[in-house]
């Protein structure tokens, strides 16, 4: 691409595409919100990276803080994936003991510590890495179990001190699994299991948070973790994510707990955060995204719907994932059909991930969401 503006980005032929990536998540208020390059373009005449403290440090935590429930102090960090490693360091710190407990399919990162488990297979054994190259020696630091399975978690986190949990590390809505929102009961066990064990409550919302509720997934379930770690949606655009929860957590940094990055805090992104979380406490956004992504569901999903066989959307807010009919979703790619909607509605001029999620933003319109079902709906009566 060489050019994205609104729900829009423009190839290195000049083609313009419907976009429906939006850059893997961050886009809520789409590309180049004025109000996010406004305050970038300001900050950037005047510094860059200092080395030092500065202002917007306090500004955009503040403006980030005020929207989480449970949110009384935080770190900043440059990736996700980064900032889940300070999460587990904070909980391995407080608790003293070492291992974390995930969920299949569930990713947090490319990290060897957590791109693990990746399978069902993984449950309740040892887990299997992710990929080529990772180091098998850190593994046994994982206990596998199954999202919203209330009883396996009972089972595992009964056994707590035993085999030495520090952490559970949970995505809300197994953002890149699916889709697939936890049930009534399982958020709120895992909370009463952690406080009655002993075990640091971690929401790995960088990609849910923000995007499914100002507040995060704490908001919309009513379930507080220990600690959250924010990413993608919170700087509109630029590279940002933090550790946001209790201050006897957090504070452990001052304690003897290392955190480090020359870039964690840099001006710049910390510049598009504070205007980014400004925009997003205004409700109308909430209420725009909404309308917008039960309109995609309606429109888009009855278009996939009206072809026997051809699958569904799940959709947990403004995020969306591409279920095949009796077949399973992935990380880097989908089974049934997606592949030949992919492929064919890139060639109409919307653009759509290998994985089959599909961000909705603020920028998209009802007109491109009515073109995007008109265009889907021809493609599946001529394949």
């Amino acid at each position: 691409m060489q050019e994205a503006r609104g729900a829009y980005v423009w190839d290195l032929d000049g083609d313009k595409y419907v976009d429906y990536v939006g850059a893997w998540g961050p886009l809520v208020l789409g590309h180049g919100d004025p109000r996010v390059l406004s305050a970038v373009s300001d900050v950037a005449k005047r510094m860059q990276v200092v080395g030092t403290g500065h202002r917007l440090e306090y500004l955009a935590a503040e403006a980030v803080l005020e929207a989480v429930p449970h949110g009384e102090r935080l770190l900043w960090s440059n990736t996700g994936t980064e900032a889940v490693q300070v999460a587990l360091r904070l909980a391995r710190a407080a608790t003293g003991r070492r291992r974390v407990l995930k969920f299949a399919k569930s990713y947090h990162g490319w990290h060897d510590t957590v791109y693990a488990g990746m399978s069902e297979d993984d449950c309740d054994r040892p887990a299997a890495p992710g990929g080529a190259g990772q180091s098998t020696s850190v593994l046994d630091d994982l206990v596998v179990a199954r999202f919203n399975d209330v009883r396996l978690a009972e089972r595992l986190l009964g056994e707590a001190v035993e085999r030495d949990i520090a952490a559970v590390l949970v995505d809300p809505v197994m953002s890149n699994a699916g889709v697939e929102a936890p049930s009534p009961e399982f958020l709120s066990t895992l909370r009463t299991l952690c406080d009655r064990h002993g075990v640091v409550l971690v929401f790995d919302e960088v990609i849910a948070g923000f995007r499914i509720a100002r507040g995060g997934a704490a908001e919309k379930y009513g379930v507080l973790p220990d600690l959250s770690v924010f990413g993608k949606a919170m700087a509109g655009g630029f590279t940002q994510s933090a550790v946001v929860g209790r201050a006897e957590l957090v504070d452990q940094v001052t304690a003897g707990v290392v955190h480090a990055g020359t870039f964690n805090a840099n001006p710049i992104a910390l510049a598009a955060v504070e205007a980014t979380m400004r925009a997003l406490a205004d409700p109308s956004v909430y209420k725009l995204l909404e309308q917008n992504s039960s309109e995609f569901e309606a429109l888009v999903g009855g278009a996939l719907a009206s072809c026997p066989g051809s699958g569904r959307f799940n959709r947990v807010g403004s995020l969306l994932q591409y279920v095949p009919a009796g077949g399973a979703t992935g990380l880097h790619g989908t089974g049934g059909i997606w592949t030949t909607i992919l492929e064919g509605m890139l060639r109409r001029g919307f653009l759509f991930m290998p994985s089959g999620k599909v961000f909705v933003s603020t920028a998209h319109t009802t007109a491109d969401i009515e073109a995007t079902a008109e265009a889907l709906d021809r493609l599946l009566r001529t394949s």
